[in-house]
């Protein structure tokens, strides 16, 4: 935020005079309440035992010395037990037009003084079925996370691992088997946990329009045929509703790949060389109790097979093998369990704590008109993704599952977020957009043409407190993206725009925007809605959601 960092330049400046360094624990925030000033700091209580001077009397000091170095400040003052409350002028808050329309769709964006290279691995769904509305919100998340880190000017990758071994995926293969004998006519038993979903028997209706024999061949032969062709349909429709979904994925990881590149002994090697390995009673153990976990656990059984921990593990030492410095998962809630035993292979590696991390995706309620959705893969009664994308749309799902915090639970309502009304939270903020591009399309039909780079002597016309508060709001885009990104919680995003487009609603209802007798305050006001659609376009670009110019 332009304030925030003016404010700490100058302070900064003024401790330096005084031979102060600048508190490890220094807040600079706006205060609860706006009439005591756009921002607060801090510092003086701080610094008040090392300075020998009252913490008030200090902030007092502060505030006299910001004025005097700050032009942009209207008033600065001490407050409480040793605030210092500043206030900045009219001009340095109508000035943000001007930096927004100069920045355009990079304002906000930010350089990281730190930048990392992260590999963001999400929805990475067992390709057992297709995509339900579950994954849609972990799709989502890890989808507009990935913008948003790259908004703050983080190299991010992101990935997508295919669980194309182990125990669902045999049983994928038997399922699809069975229905193939069964349409063929013979006697079949199917076992209780396998997959009923209609897919499954349409997977098994092309397999045996392409080859009849196919019920003839031996059971291991067809078992393993049905389990290729299932699992490659399945990702191709997976993929199909992800690029529908606006869901990049730059690399597809096969799980089977791990043993087969030796991922799985490289993994092993650097455990076993930091000390944290034991073989016992014919298998092989990795020792996390010690690193945090709740006990040891194996790696490779006795019988040889390897654990889903061993693969888990192979898999992350190949992403830092790949040259990441900070990786994060998107996992489902139940997986929050997992995350201490990852940690413990992490820390193992010889990797520091900040080099992983989890966000965390709780469970879709999803209901139509207030009743609950069946949801089951296995069962095959589920809502799939490409379902609800053709029934409400990209946008409003995406916005929807950005809605609030990922490991919070959300109700989806399918009713709600295909009405046209201030209700749909999609809507309320799309529809701001739009209100503002009709505005503008209404004044260039009048011949009032906004110039590229507005005059900044028009934008003192924007006087009234229903103006700062927009500009103000639109100044803190780029600090909002900053914590979001530090938070790893794209929500922050959404709620931000739901909080501007409820101050430009309110504008457009208080505030006459073409005015014909005041062509000045009409153009300065044209410059701010501008300028908001700006900032609320690019705010939506990081949900993955489209700005409408009409509704």
């Amino acid at each position: 935020m332009r304030a925030i960092d003016t404010l700490r330049t100058a302070l900064m400046g003024i401790l330096t005079e005084k031979g102060l360094a600048w508190p490890s624990k220094t807040v600079i925030e706006p205060p609860r309440d706006p009439r005591h000033g756009d921002l607060s700091v801090n510092a003086a209580m701080l610094l008040a035992k090392e300075a020998g001077v009252p913490p008030r009397e200090l902030a007092q000091l502060f505030a006299r010395k910001l004025l005097e170095r700050c032009p942009d400040l209207q008033k600065a003052e001490a407050a409480g037990p040793g605030f210092c409350n500043v206030t900045f002028s009219p001009g340095f808050w109508q000035r943000i037009v001007t930096d927004i329309e100069a920045a355009g769709e990079g304002w906000g964006r930010s350089a990281e003084q730190n930048p990392r290279r992260i590999l963001l691995e999400y929805v990475s769904a067992n390709p057992t079925g297709p995509l339900h509305v579950g994954h849609g919100r972990g799709a989502a998340v890890g989808d507009s996370l990935t913008r948003l880190l790259r908004a703050v000017g983080h190299e991010v990758h992101t990935e997508y691992y295919i669980n194309d071994a182990g125990r669902q995926m045999r049983l994928l293969g038997l399922s699809v088997w069975l229905r193939v004998r069964e349409l063929a006519g013979r006697d079949v038993v199917f076992p209780e946990d396998f997959y009923r979903g209609e897919y499954i028997v349409q997977l098994a209706r092309t397999m045996l329009d392409a080859d009849p024999n196919l019920p003839d061949m031996p059971e291991d032969q067809g078992q393993d045929r049905c389990y290729d062709f299932a699992m490659n349909a399945i990702l191709e429709g997976i993929k199909a509703d992800l690029a529908d979904f606006r869901v990049e994925h730059q690399n597809w990881f096969s799980e089977k790949t791990l043993v087969e590149d030796g991922a799985v002994d490289a993994a092993f090697a650097a455990l076993t060389a930091n000390g944290h390995t034991r073989e016992q009673d014919g298998a092989f153990w990795f020792a996390t109790q010690a690193l945090g976990d709740d006990k040891d656990r194996v790696l490779r059984k006795s019988d040889g097979s390897l654990t889903y921990f061993a693969s888990d593990i192979a898999y992350h030492h190949d992403k830092f093998r790949r040259g990441y410095d900070w990786l994060i998962d998107v996992w489902g809630a139940d997986h929050h369990g997992y995350i201490p035993r990852m940690r413990a292979a992490i820390t193992a590696m010889g990797k520091a704590g900040e080099s992983f991390d989890v966000v965390l995706i709780q469970l879709v309620n999803l209901l139509r008109n207030g009743k609950p959705v069946s949801m089951s893969t296995r069962a095959g009664t589920f809502e799939t993704l490409a379902d609800v994308i053709k029934e409400v749309g990209t946008d409003a799902a995406r916005f929807m599952f950005l809605s609030r915090k990922s490991d919070s639970p959300l109700d989806f309502d399918l009713e709600l977020v295909k009405q046209r009304s201030m209700d749909n939270p999609v809507y309320y903020v799309q529809y701001a957009h739009a209100r503002i591009c009709a505005v503008l399309r209404r004044a260039g039909e009048r011949g009032i043409t906004l110039p590229a780079a507005t005059d900044p002597r028009l934008l003192a016309a924007l006087d009234t407190p229903e103006d700062m508060a927009l500009l103000r709001k639109a100044a803190a885009f780029e600090d909002m993206l900053a914590q979001a990104a530090r938070a790893l919680s794209v929500h922050h995003v959404s709620h931000y725009l739901t909080e501007l487009s409820g101050l430009l609603h309110s504008y457009y209802a208080r505030h006459q925007v073409l005015l014909p007798e005041d062509e000045e305050r009409s153009l300065a006001r044209l410059a701010l809605l501008r300028a908001i659609r700006q900032v609320l376009r690019n705010g939506l670009d990081v949900l993955g959601v489209g700005a409408p110019d009409a509704m």
